[in-house]
């Protein structure tokens, strides 16, 4: 079933690539699609978590201090290191965060307008539920974006801009009509196999949307005004359903398999190949020497999941470092630890080329509710949550037991923190390591928090990146819109919670 269900997706995912998903097309005018629900589901999901283990998690790795590059990859992601936004924006060569999202964002509406048109209310449901998801990263990634005029083809194609908070709003608002249209689906009419992601699990897409929408409140704790937080926290304790829990990480295996073509994405991008050979980006991306260092301060055994070591000892990089030096080079550094540095044995963050993509961890989840527990925003056990992160992350990258202790120690444990919120954070940090580099940016924009140190190649000693400058695609489509909304500076021009 699952090599049928891959082959279905593949062949959805090719034609999404020919039509919806062409980053040289128009994003504001969609084209019709008339396969059935059950094909664009998976197709679709697909699409998000590809993007948010690929494009997103790489840059996220980089601006939030896991990612650096040995000597002889010092010319890889020169304009992330050098925050320049020019050419992070360029039609050809640039990283199309926008054109993707956008992309996606209209295979949803078609999703949405299909399930609607037949009365399958899940289906409806769930497009509503990641259309919310894919908004809340356009804006924390370029700020205002079209809303109320996106998606709408002709009838928009130079679709007006809404602020970032309006935006905010709105995408919570998709989030919580995607959860009742769900609760109104007839019994019967759920997805199945082709629900990639739950299989039809109402409660687990409920768990799943409130958990998402408490990200996206967290992201507010900074703005002066909690009032909407509170009503929209509100909202999700009367929903009831709860948040992702241990145990409980929201990723799809859509039929994965170790032949040319159908292996995990983010293995055979920053692992091996169907061959088995290292890929470029394995040979030269290695962990900061900051991140290197938390962990050995902490003792934290998670590094021995993570990386090889050298020589007995685990050697990071300098993030951005222009210069070659040979404690810098590939051979005097620490790879990451796969199977074949590992006896064969799945480790840390490559198990195998078939290991299922997340979406969503479940400590990520616990970690955002230790942080909406602490900050007196719902009820619970903020130490009991934190620490539940901490074994969840063991877990996940297979370090045999030992996180009661290690969440004991006081560097670590929330007992003694001077400031709890900065000590979630730093545990949210070291467990979301090259699985979910935007959210780890997003921290440190949001509470700069770890303090991490700055790309060697930096404009300046201060700068520090902030966002995405809008696209060529949407300068050459929509330039008088995108041109009202002032300066889109990376390094000056904050999005609207970044305070």
């Amino acid at each position: 079933m699952k090599r049928i269900l891959f082959s279905a997706i593949i062949s959805m995912l090719l034609i999404s690539c020919n039509k919806f998903l062409d980053v040289n097309e128009n994003p504001n005018a969609p084209t019709s699609e008339t396969l059935p629900l059950r094909a664009k589901l998976p197709a679709v999901l697909v699409s998000t978590v590809n993007q948010e283990q690929g494009q997103l998690n790489q840059i996220g790795s980089l601006w939030g201090g896991y990612w650096g590059t040995t000597n002889e990859g010092i010319s890889m992601f020169v304009d992330l290191k050098t925050f320049n936004g020019p050419a992070i924006r360029h039609q050809r060569d640039g990283i199309p965060v926008w054109e993707n999202g956008f992309n996606t964002l209209l295979y949803y509406q078609l999703m949405k307008e299909e399930a609607e048109s037949e009365g399958a209310l899940f289906y409806a449901g769930i497009a509503k539920i990641m259309q919310g998801w894919h908004f809340f990263r356009l804006v924390d990634i370029y700020n205002n974006v079209p809303f109320d005029d996106a998606l709408r083809g002709t009838q928009f194609p130079t679709p007006r801009y809404e602020e970032g908070r309006v935006v905010y709003q709105k995408a919570m608002d998709l989030v919580t009509a995607g959860i009742s249209d769900i609760k109104n689906s007839t019994p019967g009419t759920e997805p199945t196999t082709d629900d990639i992601l739950f299989a039809g699990n109402r409660n687990a897409w409920y768990r799943f949307a409130n958990t998402v929408k408490l990200r996206a409140l967290i992201r507010q704790s900074e703005v002066a005004d909690q009032s909407y937080v509170n009503a929209e926290i509100a909202k999700i304790q009367a929903e009831g359903t709860g948040f992702i829990g241990a145990g409980q990480t929201a990723q799809v295996q859509p039929g994965y398999l170790n032949t040319s073509g159908k292996l995990n994405p983010f293995w055979e991008s920053y692992y091996r190949n169907v061959q088995g050979v290292v890929t470029g980006n394995y040979q030269d991306i290695r962990p900061t020497s900051f991140i290197i260092d938390q962990y050995k301060l902490l003792a934290d055994p998670r590094i021995d999941r993570m990386y090889v070591s050298v020589a007995g000892d685990y050697r990071g990089v300098l993030f951005g470092n222009p210069d070659v030096a040979p404690e810098y080079s590939r051979v005097n550094t620490s790879a990451f630890k796969g199977p074949s540095e590992n006896g064969g044995q799945a480790a840390g963050i490559f198990k195998s080329a078939t290991q299922a993509s997340i979406l969503l961890s479940s400590f990520e989840s616990l970690f955002l509710q230790a942080e909406a527990t602490e900050r007196g925003w719902i009820s619970g056990n903020a130490k009991a949550l934190f620490e539940s992160g901490i074994e969840e992350s063991f877990s996940y990258l297979g370090v045999p037991g030992g996180s009661a202790t290690y969440a004991a120690q006081p560097l670590v444990s929330l007992d003694n923190a001077a400031d709890p919120i900065t000590r979630i954070i730093e545990q949210k940090w070291l467990a979301l390591n090259s699985i979910s580099g935007i959210e780890a940016w997003n921290d440190f924009r949001r509470l700069g928090v770890p303090a991490i140190p700055n790309s060697l190649e930096a404009p300046t000693a201060a700068s520090r990146p902030l966002r995405f400058m809008y696209p060529e695609t949407e300068r050459m489509t929509n330039n008088e819109n995108a041109s009202l909304q002032g300066s889109d500076d990376v390094i000056s021009a904050k999005v609207w919670w970044d305070l």
